[in-house]
């Protein structure tokens, strides 16, 4: 299944939490911390509600960190996605500085 944000939109494969702590202790899934770090699958046209034209800062395949209470999570194909909106990607990780 293909998913195709609409505007401003982004989707995001959003990385599993960490089931293990650094120093080795098993985490319930409860205790484990939802993660704020996903990959950029798909980005929408770029144009807002009101029609105006906005720049997508992001691209298919970038790392990027988002707002810990932003977008909306779906899953797909036993995938885990979040569908948000450009402003809330505050950084893109990894990338050339």
């Amino acid at each position: 299944m293909k998913i195709k944000p609409l505007y401003d939109r982004v989707v995001l494969s959003v990385e599993d939490p960490k089931a293990k702590t650094a120093s080795g202790i098993m985490l319930p899934e409860m205790a484990q911390e939802k993660s704020q770090v996903g990959t950029v699958v798909a980005v929408g046209n770029g144009i807002d509600l009101d029609g105006n034209k906005t720049d997508i800062q992001v691209g298919i395949g970038d790392k990027v960190l988002y707002s810990k209470f932003a977008g909306v999570e779906i899953k797909v194909e036993d995938k885990n996605y979040i569908v948000i909106r450009q402003t809330d990607i505050l950084a893109i990780l990894g990338g050339e500085s």
